[in-house]
């Protein structure tokens, strides 16, 4: 069944829209991820114009992530605190990411960027996470004692001053990093199309020390409001939001991660990073592929804004 996308200005199949967004609403309550960094790459492969498809995802990730957030909530399974403390700085990050997605469409440089960008974050951070989780099932193997957060252990993080004390995490840090964490994921999901989360819970494990049964909740929490206000801040600045694309991914997604956060709750952590970090990095083999090989044509022709007739 074909549907016009009137933004990208393309015909699409409705079934293999749904069928993605259901698969990534799947690995979003799966993982505690927005799914963005797996959407947008797919949708981009399909033939949707990368600006539409970044712009587009964050609708997509915000239904997702709201699906999941109502399982972990009944399950008393997010810090409430800490998610706003993520969220503050997600929004500012988000607008300073529409200022830079604009510019770089205007100069018609946001295609490369989009791909090298996922090259290097995706490469970066997929072999980090495989290497760490293959270390704790080896151990976890071998008999030894795998944990996240060991009492007693501090790294640079815990000497910064405003600290706070959030109760659900049993924490007591400062609120720089938390607030610069949540700019980040927030600039970079609104440039890249990306939720974040992929970004956000080994942050949150390795550098908080966020006990893992809070992370994937509390990272879903803080993903949805930061998406939802890339998604107003995209619909005003940029108007690359298609609404039927939108609504398409998003009932897949919403069906999707109910069944990933059910599942989520049967795998053991370290089995969880080592899927994630073996998706994110086919990801970011398929970008790196694309930028090697030959494209078939060498030209392309785009309308710059402020061009006059």
């Amino acid at each position: 069944m074909q549907v016009y996308l009137p933004i990208a200005e393309i015909p699409v199949n409705m079934f293999v829209i749904f069928g993605m967004g259901g698969a990534v609403g799947f690995l979003s309550g799966l993982f505690g991820i927005g799914g963005g960094f797996l959407l947008t790459p797919l949708l981009i492969f399909s033939g949707i114009p990368p600006a539409v498809s970044v712009a587009t995802v964050t609708t997509q990730v915000v239904a997702s992530s709201a699906s999941a957030v109502v399982t972990y909530w009944r399950r008393k399974a997010i810090d409430l605190k800490l998610a706003t403390m993520l969220l503050i700085g997600g929004v500012l990050g988000s607008l300073l990411g529409v200022i830079l997605f604009d510019v770089l469409q205007s100069v018609g440089q946001l295609d490369l960027v989009i791909s090298l960008a996922y090259v290097t974050f995706l490469g970066a951070i997929g072999s980090l996470m495989l290497i760490e989780s293959v270390r704790a099932i080896r151990r976890r193997k071998s008999g030894a004692r795998v944990t996240a957060r060991r009492p007693g252990q501090h790294n640079w993080i815990h000497g910064l001053p405003f600290k706070m004390r959030f109760r659900q995490s049993k924490l007591y840090v400062s609120v720089l990093p938390i607030l610069a964490l949540g700019g980040i994921i927030g600039f970079l999901g609104t440039v890249l199309g990306i939720g974040g989360g992929f970004m956000m819970v080994p942050a949150l494990i390795y550098l908080l020390r966020v006990p893992t049964n809070i992370v994937i909740g509390t990272s879903l929490l803080q993903i949805m409001f930061t998406m939802a206000a890339a998604t107003i801040f995209h619909s005003i600045g940029t108007q690359t939001v298609d609404i039927v694309l939108a609504l398409t991914l998003m009932i897949g997604g919403v069906i999707g991660a109910q069944f990933g956060a059910r599942m989520g709750q049967n795998l053991r952590g370290d089995q969880l990073r080592l899927l994630l970090a073996l998706l994110v990095l086919l990801v970011g083999m398929r970008f790196a592929i694309d930028l090697l090989l030959t494209p078939e044509d060498f030209y392309s022709i785009a309308i710059m804004k402020g061009a006059g007739a």
